[in-house]
Formats: C-alpha cells, structure tokens, sequence
C-alpha cells in the first residue's frame, strides 16, 4: 500500500502526483517546497517514495537507487492508489524521469493529464554526452519542465539543442540549480520566488488540459 503526504485542498480541481530524486527523500526542502507551492495554487499534491527509499527511514541499506526503468512499476502502484480523478504525474530530478516514462502509456490510458517534472535530469553531470532524452522525442502526452538555467544535469545552453517533441514544454527559472534555486545575490529572487513561479505556470498549464 502507498503511503502518501498530501497537501492541498480535499475538493481540488485535480491532482498531482509527485515523486522525488536519486538522494533526497519525499520530504526533502525542495520536494516539501514544491508542493506547498502547488498547493497554495489550489492544487492536490500527493508525494510518494519508492520502496528504496522508505527502508532508508527504517535503517534499510543506502545503496543506490535502481535504475529508472526498474521503478515503473512502483509508479504505477502510486497511480492506482489515488482514486479516479483528473491527475497530473511527475517528480523531483528522477522522479520525474520515471513519470515521463510512463507518460504516453497512461495517457492514452486515459489515467493522467499531463507530467510536471522539477528539475529534469537531462544528463549526468559533466557527462552531456550521456542523454536521457530518447523516450521524449516522440511522445504525444503533454509535459512540462521546470528547469533552472545553470542546473548542472541541463542547463540553457544544452536543452535547446535536444530534439524534445512539441508536447513538452521548458520553463526556464533564471540562475535557478537543480532544485530551481538561484543565487540571491545574481538575481535578487529567492528559491521561494521561483516555486512560487513554477507553481503558478503549472497551475494554470494543467487546469488548461482539463
């Protein structure tokens, strides 16, 4: 059974499902940043960790996580466990990654809207030759990223030039990392000011789905 945390109001429009990165938990500042901004937009959000990371709380071994394709089906455990209802998937970094996976086939399901993901890992780290980009090429469910212009695993200079389909949409958070958070003193905003922007853009980009 999943075990989820939730914010947002009981009587949202829609619900999204957010699942979080390789090292962080679902309650990580960033994960629990991101969906407190959501739902101050009046969305549903509901967090879930894979089983990897859960035995972490109870002492389980901190070995890597497995590869994304090996959790396609703990996300679409996460999915059945929510009750009907118009539903946007995602994630932190690899969370993210695992929801754009599945998109089409839930899509064409009917399950799911959309995917947001925060912080796309595009490529490993000083590795821009090793893209995780080919599932996204052609896929025909709607997508939008959040993604910080110096964020190591894709920054502004790189993601343009990647043949992404039409579906998925960039928005770019200025100076933002991977969290999406940028530097005060480059740009005067704060990490906060750039959830707040996200929050806003995917608010009014899934409930433009519905």
């Amino acid at each position: 059974m999943t075990d989820f945390l939730r914010n947002g109001p009981e009587d949202a429009p829609l619900t999204v499902l957010l699942a979080h990165g390789a090292g962080a938990a679902m309650d990580a500042p960033a994960m629990t940043a991101a969906a407190e901004a959501l739902a101050a937009q009046g969305l549903a959000v509901a967090r879930f960790e894979f089983a990897y990371m859960a035995a972490r709380r109870t002492g389980g071994s901190r070995k890597p996580p497995p590869r994304a394709d090996k959790l396609l089906d703990e996300y679409r455990a996460a999915v059945a466990a929510l009750p009907p209802g118009p539903l946007i998937i995602g994630g932190k970094s690899m969370g993210g990654r695992v929801a754009t996976m599945l998109a089409d086939e839930l899509h064409a399901a009917g399950r799911i809207l959309g995917v947001l993901c925060l912080g796309y890992p595009f490529h490993p780290p000083g590795k821009p030759e090793t893209l995780r980009t080919a599932h996204m090429e052609t896929p025909s469910c709607p997508a939008l990223i959040a993604q910080g212009t110096r964020d190591p695993f894709g920054t502004r200079d790189e993601v343009p030039g990647y043949p992404l389909s039409p579906t998925i949409e960039i928005l770019w958070l200025d100076d933002g990392d991977h969290d999406l958070k940028p530097r005060k003193r480059v740009t005067g905003l704060t990490a906060a000011d750039h959830m707040a922007t996200m929050a806003s853009r995917a608010a009014g980009w899934a409930k433009g789905l519905m």
